[in-house]
């Protein structure tokens, strides 16, 4: 499988209107943590966020993550 968490960040930064570098700087605010617009997308690239940091751009962007059992 492609990368997908990779493509559902793409798609929520462009319905949220935000770039990958806003998404950077909130996200070492809210976090107390570094992050540049390269470090994030190589992160988000190589599959190598934590569940935290996925948990962190959610909120960001002004969604959930939300476990459902499988039918």
């Amino acid at each position: 499988m492609e990368n997908y968490v990779r493509k559902q960040v793409k798609i929520l930064l462009l319905q949220e209107d935000m770039l990958l570098k806003e998404l950077a700087a909130k996200l070492s605010e809210r976090t107390d943590k570094t992050y540049t617009p390269d470090s994030l997308s190589h992160k988000i690239a190589r599959n190598s966020l934590s569940y935290s940091e996925m948990v962190y751009i959610a909120d960001i962007l002004g969604y959930r993550i939300k476990f459902e059992k499988k039918d």
